[in-house]
């Protein structure tokens, strides 16, 4: 599955995911964002049973507001629209999927 790009218009699809939702902000500027962009790729082409979104920071400031972003890369996972985990800044692969479990 590929990755979703969220907006406010359909910000929805992650709030009433059925699925576990892998969350990154990012910004296209941010150096580390790139090293974790491939990274969160490669999990929504491997893990069909979960959402994987992203969220362009400068492009959705009152998303990045609305889950307290101070930092980027910030990776969030939701459950039900819940937040149940995140971590802020770049991760090798194995700690971005202990996220999820």
């Amino acid at each position: 599955m590929s990755v979703l790009h969220i907006n406010k218009e359909n910000s929805d699809l992650i709030k009433n995911s059925e699925k576990t939702v892998l969350l990154d902000f990012y910004a296209d500027w941010c150096g580390p964002c790139r090293m974790v962009g491939p990274i969160v790729e490669e999990i929504a082409n491997e893990r069909e049973d979960i959402l994987v979104a992203k969220i362009n920071v400068d492009d959705e400031p009152d998303l990045a507001m609305e889950f307290g972003v101070s930092s980027i890369p910030a990776l969030f996972v939701l459950r039900d629209g819940n937040v149940v985990n995140q971590a802020l800044g770049a991760r090798p692969k194995p700690q971005i999927l202990a996220l999820l479990d």
